[in-house]
C-alpha cells in the first residue's frame, strides 16, 4: 500500500534579542524584540516530491527494515532551507525487482502529480542503483513535463559506515527544485554530480563515483549552489510523443550480447519466446559473431525488430535504417539497455520501421 507522507523542517525563531555587550547586557523578551524589529515574511519554500522505489539507499542491513519514504525526508539534511518536500512510497524493494509495469505505473504517477500540482518544483525519484540509469532513461521519455525528475540513490547502505545516501538525497531536492533544472528532462544526481539521463551509466560495482556520462562529461554538479554546463539535445520529456497513459504494456525486447563464436540460436529463441525486438550488444561499431547473421536473419523474418549497438560502453553504430520499410536498425550512442528501453516504447507506439528509425534518430 502507498503512503502519503508531508514533511517541512523550519528553524522556529525565538525573537528574543541582546542588547550591546557591555556590563549591561541582558536578554530583551519577545515583546520588546517585536515592536523593535518587526518580521519580513519570508520567500515560501520550493516544493518537491519524492518517489520513493527503494534499493541500497532504504536498505538497513542491521535490523529495522528498510527506511520509509517518511525517514527518507527526514534524514535529508538543511531541508529547512531547501524546500518543502511531500513524498509517496510507491515501492520498497531492490531495483531488479521492480516490474515493466511499475514502471509504466511510476510514469504515470509521476505524469498525474506535475498535471494536479503546478506549482510542484520538481519531483525525485530514489532508486536502486544497479538498474537506476534505465529507470532515469525510462522517465526521460515518458514524462511529458518541462520540470526536472531528478532519480537518486546511493552505494552504501543506511547501516554502513560512510553511507552517502542522506547528502546524494539533499543534492537531489536541490536539483529538483532549482528553476534552471527545468527543460533538462530526467536527471541523475549521485556523489555531488548532475548526469542525463540519457547519457549515465553506471560503471562500477563499487565505487561511490560509480555514475559517469562517457565520453560527454556530467551536464552540472551540485557545490555552494546547482551548476549546468550544458542542456541535453535530444528529444525528451516535455518534447516526447511517448504516452504512458495509452500503453497497457510493454512488449518484449531482449538484449543478446556478441562474443567470439556466439551462436545465432540465442536470437532465434528469444524471437520464438515472443520478443518483438531484440537488441545486439555488438563488439566494436556493432559487429557479430559465430551464427549471429543467421539468428538475425531469422528474426527479420518474424517481423521483429533489430537494434544494432556497441558492448565497448562508448561510441556509437549510426542511426536509421537500411531503407525506409527495414526492421533492422542503427542504435546510435544507446547503451544497449537503453537501446531497449527505446525499442519497447517505439514497438508500443508503432509498428512503421520508418516510424521506429527516426525515434532513434530524435531520441
Amino acid at each position: 500500500m502507498r503512503t502519503l507522507v508531508r514533511a517541512t523542517l523550519s528553524v522556529a525563531a525565538t525573537g528574543w534579542l541582546l542588547t550591546p555587550l557591555g556590563a549591561g547586557a541582558q536578554a530583551v523578551p519577545p515583546a520588546a524584540a517585536t515592536q523593535q524589529t518587526p518580521q519580513t515574511p519570508s520567500a515560501p519554500l520550493p516544493r518537491v516530491f519524492l518517489f520513493a522505489t527503494g534499493g541500497t539507499i532504504s536498505n538497513r542491513t542491521s535490523g529495522g527494515g528498510r527506511l520509509t519514504v517518511e525517514e527518507l525526508i527526514k534524514s535529508i539534511p538543511n531541508l529547512d532551507r531547501r524546500a518543502a518536500v511531500e513524498g509517496e512510497q510507491f515501492s520498497n524493494v531492490a531495483s531488479g525487482a521492480v516490474t515493466m509495469d511499475q514502471w509504466l505505473d511510476l510514469g504515470r504517477r509521476v505524469n498525474e502529480r506535475f498535471k494536479k500540482d503546478a506549482g510542484l518544483s520538481g519531483v525525485v525519484v530514489t532508486s536502486g542503483t544497479d538498474t537506476l540509469e534505465e529507470l532515469a532513461f525510462f522517465l526521460h521519455l515518458t514524462v511529458r513535463d518541462p520540470r526536472p525528475v531528478v532519480v537518486v540513490g546511493s552505494m552504501r547502505n543506511p547501516s554502513t559506515l560512510g553511507y552517502e545516501g542522506a547528502a546524494n538525497l539533499e543534492d537531489a531536492v536541490r536539483v529538483a527544485a532549482d528553476p534552471a533544472a527545468r527543460g533538462m528532462g530526467a536527471l541523475v544526481v549521485l556523489n555531488d554530480e548532475i548526469h542525463s539521463a540519457r547519457e549515465a551509466t553506471k560503471t562500477d560495482a563499487r565505487l561511490l563515483n560509480t555514475f559517469n556520462s562517457r565520453n560527454y562529461g556530467a551536464v552540472g554538479t551540485i557545490f555552494d549552489r546547482v551548476y549546468f554546463f550544458r542542456k541535453p539535445l535530444r528529444r525528451h520529456t516535455a518534447d516526447s510523443e511517448f504516452d504512458v497513459a495509452a500503453i497497457k504494456a510493454l512488449p518484449r525486447v531482449d538484449v543478446i550480447l556478441t562474443y567470439q563464436g556466439a551462436p545465432g540460436d540465442l536470437i532465434k529463441a528469444a524471437v520464438d519466446a515472443g520478443a518483438k525486438g531484440v537488441v545486439s550488444a555488438g563488439a566494436g561499431a556493432g559487429a557479430t559473431s559465430g551464427t549471429q547473421g543467421e539468428g538475425i536473419s531469422y528474426a527479420l523474418e518474424k517481423g521483429a525488430f533489430i537494434v544494432s549497438t556497441t558492448r565497448t560502453g562508448s561510441g556509437g553504430t549510426g542511426t536509421g535504417g537500411r531503407g525506409g520499410t527495414s526492421r533492422r536498425i542503427g542504435g546510435d550512442d544507446l547503451q544497449p539497455v537503453k537501446a531497449r528501453i527505446l525499442l519497447m516504447l517505439a514497438i508500443a507506439t508503432t509498428d512503421v520501421p520508418a516510424e521506429v528509425q527516426r525515434m532513434f534518430r530524435e531520441y
